[in-house]
C-alpha cells in the first residue's frame, strides 16, 4: 500500500494509518465485523458507485444501512436497457451512459470488486475485468496510429535516460516529430521530479495546456498530447484541467508497463454489460448483507437540529417525508449535493459553499448496433480530429454474453461511443451537440466517424446498421438538450473547493468524486476512494472498533525522490524545477 502524503488532511492520514496492514480480501467479506455501536442506523443518500461502496463497507461492519436512490443503482456506471428492443424472451439491448475504462492504476475499486462474489470467479467481479491489447488513434487527414499496449520495459537509470527513453517511445508510437517528442518527454520529467509543494503550489494552479504549451506547438502535438490525453483519456479539458492532476495520471500510466503501483493491465474493460458483470452481483451481495434500498427516492433537503442532521427530506411517489437516521452519507453527484447546502447547513459548515465553484460539463454515450461484426480496434479508439472528441469501443468481441442474446437476436456488434465535447460545432450541421436533435446527434456522430475511418477497409458500413441508442439522460427541450447526468470536470485551482469527507457537522459524511481524493478526477475510482474515507470518518465518530477501510494512494517513483527533495528546496527559494528549461 502506498504511503499517504500531504495535503491529505491529518484526520484522513490517521484513519489511513489505523487501516495500514488490514487486508481487504477475505477478512471483510466473511460477514459483518463486530464493533458497530448502538444507534447504528445510516442513511446513504444516492446509489451510485460512491453510495454502494459506502453501503458495502458499513454493512460489513454491522451497521443498519438504507440506500435512497432516485432512479437506478450504479449511477453513471450502470447499464441502461434500450427499452422495447427485446424479443422472444431476450432482454432489451444494453445501452450505457458511456464506455467503461478501468485503468491499471485503479486499486480501491478493484479491491471492492474482489469482494463481490460471482459464481465460478475466484476473485469475484474483479475476474470480469479484461485487459485490451491495443488502442487506435484514428486521424481524419493522416495515417492512424495503432498502439500495442506495452507489457514491460526496463527502468532507465537516471533522469537523462528517462527523458531519452520517453522521447523515443513517444516519437515511435505517435509519429510525433522527434523534437516535439523530446519536449513532451522533458515536460513529463519536470512533473515527475516536482516536489509535493510545487505540485500543489504551482502545478495545481496551471492548466495542462499551459504546462505543455499546447498553443505554441504543432497540430500533431496539440491533437495527441494537449487534447487526447485529457478529453479522451481522463474526461478532462486541456485548457482547464490542473497540471497537478493530469500529470499525476500520466505518472500512473507510465508506471503501468513496469508493473509498479498497478492492479492490472493499462486499459481494462468489463467482459459483459456493466449491470451483468458488476452492478447486479453487487446489489445481490448488499441485500444479502441486510442493506435496504428505497428506489424512486428524491432527496430534497437536510434538516438541522443542534448542529446535527436531524433528517433528510425525501420525495417519493409524490409524497414528501422526513427520513431519520443516526448518520447520513451524502453520496450524490456534486450538482445535486450542493442543492442540499441550506443556510442552516452552511451556518455550521461554511466551507461547503465552495462547492459552487466546482464545474460540470457533459460526457455522454451513444451506442450504434450492427448486424455484422466490426473490425475497428481490439480496444479503445480515439477519433483524434473529431470536433466532438469521440472515443469508442466495439463490445461484442469482449463480452461473454454475445449481443445476439439480446434484442431481436440479429445484432452482432455494438460500437459504444462517448461524446466528450458538446460545445464545439460539428461537421455536418455546424452546431454543437447541445443544440442538435437526437437524430442530428446520431447523423453528426456518424459523419465524424466516417471522416476518420478509412473507406477502403470498410470499417463502418451503413447497410449493417441495425439501430442506435442515445443516453436517455439527454433530453430535447425544443431548442436545445438538457442533461440529467453532467460530469464533474477538473479545473486548475479546484482542489481548494473540494470538501473533506467529514467536516464540522458531526453526523454528516460526504462521498463522491467531487470530495478530496488522491485520484482527484471524476472517476469510479475517486467515488470508491471517497466512500472509504467517509466510512472511516463515520467509524471514528461512532467510536466503532471495527477495522477501518483499507485505502490506496497513487504511486510515485521512489528512484526520483532525491530529485523531489532537491526540488522542494528550489521551490521554497522561488526557483523553477531543475529540468524546467526551454527546449
Amino acid at each position: 500500500m502506498a504511503e499517504q502524503r500531504w495535503p491529505v488532511s491529518r484526520r484522513t492520514f490517521l484513519r489511513g494509518t489505523v487501516a495500514a496492514g488490514v487486508g481487504s480480501a477475505g477478512i471483510l467479506s466473511a460477514g459483518p465485523v463486530l464493533g458497530a455501536p448502538r444507534g447504528n442506523r445510516v442513511a446513504v443518500l444516492g446509489g451510485g458507485v460512491a453510495g454502494l461502496t459506502a453501503a458495502h463497507e458499513l454493512a460489513e461492519r454491522g451497521f443498519e444501512v438504507t440506500v435512497y436512490e432516485r432512479r437506478a443503482l450504479g449511477g453513471k456506471a450502470r447499464s441502461i436497457p434500450f427499452s422495447g428492443t427485446g424479443r422472444d424472451g431476450r432482454p432489451d439491448l444494453p445501452g450505457e451512459h458511456g464506455f467503461r475504462f478501468f485503468p491499471g492504476f485503479y486499486q480501491n475499486l478493484p479491491d471492492t470488486m474482489r469482494r463481490i462474489p460471482v459464481p465460478g470467479n475466484a476473485d469475484g467481479v474483479w475476474s470480469n475485468l479484461i485487459s485490451v491489447p491495443e488502442a487506435r488513434f484514428s486521424r481524419a487527414n493522416a495515417d492512424d496510429i495503432l498502439l500495442m499496449l506495452p507489457d514491460g520495459i526496463h527502468s532507465p537509470a537516471d533522469a537523462d535516460a528517462v527523458r531519452e527513453t520517453l522521447a523515443g517511445t513517444i516519437a515511435t508510437g505517435t509519429k510525433m516529430p522527434a523534437q516535439e517528442a523530446l519536449y513532451f518527454a522533458n515536460r513529463l520529467l519536470v512533473f515527475n521530479t516536482s516536489s509535493t509543494e510545487r505540485r500543489f503550489g504551482q502545478w495545481e494552479n496551471t492548466s495542462w495546456q499551459d504546462f505543455v504549451q499546447g498553443h505554441r506547438r504543432s497540430h500533431e502535438f496539440r491533437a495527441l498530447v494537449s487534447r487526447s490525453l485529457t478529453s479522451v483519456m481522463v474526461a478532462a479539458k486541456e485548457d482547464l484541467a490542473s497540471t497537478r492532476t493530469i500529470g499525476a495520471m500520466g505518472e500512473q500510466f507510465l508506471g503501468n508497463p513496469l508493473g509498479l503501483g498497478n492492479d492490472g493491465g493499462l486499459d481494462r474493460v468489463l467482459n459483459n454489460a456493466t449491470n451483468i458483470a458488476w452492478i447486479d452481483p453487487w446489489e445481490r451481495l448488499l441485500r444479502g448483507l441486510g442493506v435496504r434500498f428505497e428506489m424512486g427516492a428524491d432527496v430534497r433537503g437536510l434538516e438541522m437540529r443542534d448542529r446535527r442532521i436531524a433528517g433528510a427530506r425525501i420525495v417519493s411517489g409524490g409524497t414528501t417525508r422526513t427520513v431519520e437516521a443516526d448518520y447520513f452519507v451524502v453520496a450524490l453527484p456534486v450538482e445535486q449535493a450542493r442543492k442540499l447546502w441550506s443556510p442552516e447547513v452552511l451556518a455550521v459548515a461554511p466551507e461547503l459553499a465552495a462547492t459552487d465553484r466546482l464545474m460540470t460539463d457533459w460526457m455522454n454515450g451513444i451506442q450504434l448496433y450492427f448486424r455484422a461484426p466490426l473490425n475497428i480496434s481490439r480496444g479503445h479508439t480515439a477519433y483524434v480530429d473529431s470536433p466532438w472528441s469521440l472515443t469508442s469501443i466495439s463490445q461484442n468481441q469482449l463480452w461473454t454474453h454475445k449481443l445476439t442474446e439480446f434484442g431481436d437476436g440479429t445484432v452482432r456488434d455494438c460500437l459504444s461511443i462517448d461524446i466528450s465535447d458538446w460545445n464545439t460545432p460539428g461537421v455536418l450541421f455546424g452546431k454543437p451537440a447541445k443544440e442538435c436533435t437526437h437524430e442530428e446527434i446520431f447523423r453528426e456522430v456518424w459523419a465524424q466517424l466516417d471522416r476518420h475511418l478509412d473507406d477502403r477497409e470498410q470499417l463502418l458500413r451503413p447497410a449493417d446498421l441495425h439501430s442506435w441508442f442515445l443516453d436517455p439522460g439527454i433530453t430535447w427541450q425544443g431548442d436545445r438538450n438538457d442533461n440529467a447526468d453532467p460530469l464533474l470536470i477538473n479545473t486548475a485551482g479546484s482542489w481548494a473547493a473540494r470538501p473533506e469527507p467529514h467536516g464540522p457537522i458531526e453526523n454528516l459524511f460526504l462521498a463522491g468524486d467531487y470530495v478530496r481524493t488522491d485520484v482527484d478526477l471524476a472517476t469510479m475510482e475517486g467515488a470508491n476512494e471517497s466512500a472509504r474515507a467517509a466510512v472511516n470518518a463515520l467509524l471514528d465518530v461512532a467510536g466503532s472498533n471495527a477495522a477501518r477501510c483499507r485505502t490506496f494512494t497513487l504511486r510515485r517513483t521512489p528512484e526520483l525522490e532525491p530529485l523531489r527533495l532537491l526540488d522542494a528546496e528550489r521551490y521554497r527559494a522561488g526557483q523553477p524545477n531543475m529540468f524546467d528549461v526551454a527546449l
